[in-house]
């Protein structure tokens, strides 16, 4: 059975892509089981850019087939920022609580309370044979001052995918129903199906 990394060391973005995963004949494992490896640096330009990198860097690290994914927000009346910074927002080593801190201070400093937004997420699976697949997703939704849930990770308690409801406040399988991960995920789902239908020798 083909053995596949999950090339995070995001908690969340491992359990929502580990279980999109499940059903495919393959062994997931995260990079946990590969001690302490160090960060890829994030050059990128895109999204896209950016996961390529993780995944390339961590199939080195790992000597097995990685998946990858580079996501973030893009708020409107902010330029599209923080886009690819989303997860250092607030700087290198900022966690949830400061990028939700600089992106409140940010919708202060341009003097809105709300705007229109965007989740993106790029999915890239680098195999070992040099073999790449790209997958793509979007959610759209607004950025509020109000923090409601305490589910997600993120951003998720300020993405309001309605009026009175954020990404927090869904379950797991709500959240991959609409999610820009999620729409991602079932795009590379369908692509490994394929591909591992078509690899003649799906052994690591």
């Amino acid at each position: 059975m083909k053995r596949i990394v999950i090339a995070t060391k995001n908690k969340g973005k491992l359990r929502e892509m580990t279980e999109a995963f499940s059903d495919l004949p393959v062994e997931i494992v995260s990079l946990e089981k590969f001690g302490n490896l160090p960060d890829a640096v994030e050059t990128g330009s895109t999204f896209a850019e950016n996961a390529e990198i993780k995944a390339r860097f961590f199939m080195s690290k790992t000597g097995c087939a990685c998946i990858a994914d580079d996501s973030g927000l893009e708020v409107d009346a902010l330029d599209g920022k923080p886009g690819v910074y989303s997860a250092r927002f607030a700087g290198f080593h900022a966690d949830d609580g400061t990028n939700n801190q600089k992106l409140m201070e940010e919708l202060d400093r341009v003097g809105v309370n709300e705007s229109k937004a965007d989740y993106r997420c790029a999915l890239v699976f680098i195999d070992t044979n040099g073999a790449k697949l790209e997958s793509e997703g979007i959610c759209r939704g607004i950025i509020k001052k109000t923090a409601k849930g305490q589910g997600g990770f993120g951003y998720d308690p300020y993405f309001y995918i309605d009026d009175n409801k954020t990404m927090a406040e869904l379950t797991l399988e709500e959240k991959n129903k609409i999610s820009h991960r999620g729409a991602a995920l079932r795009q590379m789902v369908a692509f490994l199906k394929e591909y591992l239908k078509n690899f003649s020798d799906i052994s690591n």
